[in-house]
């Protein structure tokens, strides 16, 4: 068993650890298929092999080969490290540096076992959301991390450790950047083969940033959801007897069942794998099974019928589950569901992401690498099907929304019937959730802020909860806008709802959904604490990249923004950099996350809290760019709660000055000018 202290001594060279291949009993990634030519392997070898010195390539050359023929990658599984992966106790990391060693706690939680999707291909989340590309990268990666000073940034390319840099006290620790593919061969294919390569990396978006805080992240976003969506379509804040029908229960969809359970609906969620389901099971997060249809429809019968509160996991494909709502709906008049999403990784539909209903699981996996342009060809006509009983069941008072996993994206790519007649690009049949329940939550600058205690200590994320909800009191006790204090009474109850359901898994974090101000005031509350000794260790401040101002996705996080700048990247680019400039403790910049690879630019932010006055001031500061950075610009695309809240920060802030657009209401105008 290795130590943390031999973790961070570089490579193990010599004597090279034990190979012991794919351990079993462990989730594993799907088998890729990049499709290299024989010089591509060759460059692809050449590239695995530069980390390691000469006298030792030719033991691994012959192993690393194998992994790339029969796993379409070169994963180094010799090198998987043999120690407890799990984020230790911050104290206990041999660094130079609180920074560092903080640095250190969020990789190894994006990688336990209890976090990580599939933890030896170091894929944390989403099916192919990589931590780094291979574990030379890693063990590089904590040896640079325990050598570096106050005056020296890492820099991460793509999961590669270019080095330490020289740099000021001021500037982050570390920078990383995933997926910067030229955009003329940022293509899915091309994907394919340059990470086959080892030269690029999909990071999804919190899992290659280091800031995955397990799903208790989604299961938030879930909650407030499904909660809006209940007051949106149904006219409710009560949903006793109301059924959720959705997919998925893997690394980011499996919160759907403890979301269902909080807001107190009937939650049924369908998942191929049974592994995937089993865990939920033995996590409490899901509290019951079946692998019947029809014991799932007598169940959700029972469920309406007495108002429970249930989570029922169906071991089974969801078109079959949503064709058999329409057997029922059309037998007996009677529409089971009335709201309903999907949370597969569609962005990844090809390679495991989405399982075609005509075969099994495991069939699925073995046509997947034999034949991968059969196994489309059914992924798409499963997406029709699918789509086809969704619309059947829209005739009903049942709604549905695309919940930014590239759903729509896909089944409109794959001929089903989803078009919106007259609409834009980012348009569909359905609503996105951004464009309907969400989105005007980002606009008034509330989005997924999270902490982590580095102590590894309950006591210390108690105290966080305590301070958090204080924080939303007292700003409701001032006096804010009915609309603000509707989002701040869902985080209350959300913190005090998360601590009784036991959410943590992995590090000890937190998140909620706050709003400029909210952020600054439970920042500097922490940052106090942490000064006074109520929390004994530093604390990471972060966000999910799914926020008001770190990603433009024109199919999900900006589809609410319509003059035109959906497609454009500035935002998000600008997020970057603009946190950088203002204390960030590191920052990272992705392309591909949520919906895809080559469909969205995204960046997030760690920064830690130290308990000093300089830890503070970089809280202010880089907390309320990373929000007003997002509100201006849905400000200037026309959206009128985001013009509100950055005129009201203007007078709050006589530092900020942003460029106000006019009405442009007077459509005669237009037409006249367009006939000249």
């Amino acid at each position: 068993m290795s130590s943390l202290q031999a973790l961070c001594s570089g490579l193990p060279l010599r004597p090279l650890p034990k190979n012991r291949g794919r351990q079993a009993g462990v989730p594993h990634a799907p088998v890729r298929t990049p499709g290299l030519s024989p010089a591509e392997k060759q460059l692809a070898l050449r590239n695995a092999l530069r980390y390691f010195p000469p006298d030792v390539q030719n033991v691994l050359a012959p192993e690393f080969a194998q992994e790339l023929q029969l796993y379409g990658h070169i994963y180094m599984y010799r090198f998987c490290p043999d120690i407890e992966m799990r984020a230790y106790p911050v104290e206990q990391y041999p660094c130079r540096t609180k920074a560092a060693a903080a640095i250190m706690h969020m990789i190894m939680n994006n990688l336990d076992p209890a976090v990580a999707q599939f933890p030896q291909e170091l894929v944390t989340y989403g099916g192919n959301g990589q931590v780094f590309s291979n574990w030379a990268q890693f063990w590089l990666t904590m040896f640079y991390l325990s050598k570096m000073t106050e005056e020296q940034t890492l820099v991460m390319y793509s999961g590669h450790p270019l080095g330490l840099f020289p740099s000021s006290r001021s500037a982050p620790r570390l920078v990383i950047t995933n997926g910067m593919v030229i955009p003329n061969y940022s293509s899915r294919m091309e994907y394919e083969k340059l990470f086959a390569l080892g030269v690029t990396m999909y990071g999804q978006m919190t899992a290659g940033s280091y800031c995955y805080i397990g799903p208790q992240g989604i299961v938030h976003g879930t909650v407030l959801t499904v909660l809006n969506a209940a007051r949106r379509y149904l006219g409710i804040e009560d949903l006793a007897g109301k059924v959720f029908v959705t997919s998925g229960l893997g690394g980011m969809s499996g919160a759907q069942a403890k979301a269902a359970v909080i807001v107190g609906c009937i939650g049924v969620i369908a998942e191929v794998d049974k592994a995937a389901l089993e865990k939920r099971h033995k996590q409490g997060w899901l509290m019951e099974v079946t692998d019947s249809l029809d014991q799932c429809i007598k169940r959700l019968r029972e469920a309406r019928k007495k108002k429970e509160v249930l989570s029922l996991g169906y071991h089974g494909n969801v078109v079959a589950l949503w064709e058999r709502l329409v057997h029922e709906l059309d037998t007996t008049g009677e529409c089971l569901v009335d709201l309903g999403s999907d949370q597969t990784s569609c962005h990844n539909p090809f390679n495991g992401g989405y399982y075609p209903v005509q075969l099994s699981f495991t069939e699925a996996q073995s046509l997947m690498a034999s034949n991968p342009a059969a196994f489309k060809d059914l992924v798409q006509e499963s997406l029709r099907r699918q789509v086809s009983a969704i619309n059947r069941l829209a005739e009903e008072n049942f709604f549905f929304w695309d919940y930014g996993n590239a759903f729509l994206l896909e089944a409109q790519r794959a001929g089903a019937d989803v078009e919106k007649k007259d609409a834009s690009r980012t348009e569909f049949r359905y609503p996105s959730y951004v464009q309907h329940i969400m989105g005007d939550i980002f606009s008034q600058g509330f989005g997924p802020f999270r902490w982590v205690c580095t102590s590894g200590d309950p006591q210390d994320l108690a105290v966080t909860d305590e301070l958090a909800t204080s924080v939303l009191e007292e700003a409701i006790a001032d006096g804010v806008k009915a609309s603000v204090k509707l989002q701040y009474m869902d985080n209350i109850r959300w913190i005090r709802e998360a601590a009784r359901h036991r959410l943590v898994v992995g590090s000890q974090a937190r998140i909620l959904y706050s709003d400029q101000k909210g952020r600054v005031a439970i920042a500097v509350a922490i940052n106090q604490a942490i000064a006074s000794g109520r929390i004994k260790a530093p604390v990471v401040l972060s966000r999910d990249h799914h926020d008001v101002s770190g990603t433009d996705s024109p199919f999900r996080e900006t589809s609410n923004i319509y003059d035109g700048s959906a497609f454009c990247a500035d935002m998000a680019v600008q997020n970057f950099v603009g946190d950088a400039c203002r204390g960030a403790t590191w920052v990272a910049l992705h392309n591909g996350g949520g919906v895809g690879w080559g469909e969205v630019i995204n960046g997030g932010f760690g920064l830690v809290l130290d308990g000093t006055p300089e830890a503070e001031e970089r809280a202010r500061l880089m907390l309320s760019w990373d929000v007003s950075n997002g509100v201006a610009r849905r400000c200037w695309s026309g959206n009128r709660k985001a013009y509100e809240i950055i005129c009201q920060t203007m007078q709050e802030n006589s530092g900020l000055v942003v460029t106000l657009p006019h009405d442009v209401g007077d459509e005669r105008v237009l037409q006249q000018a367009l006939q000249l």
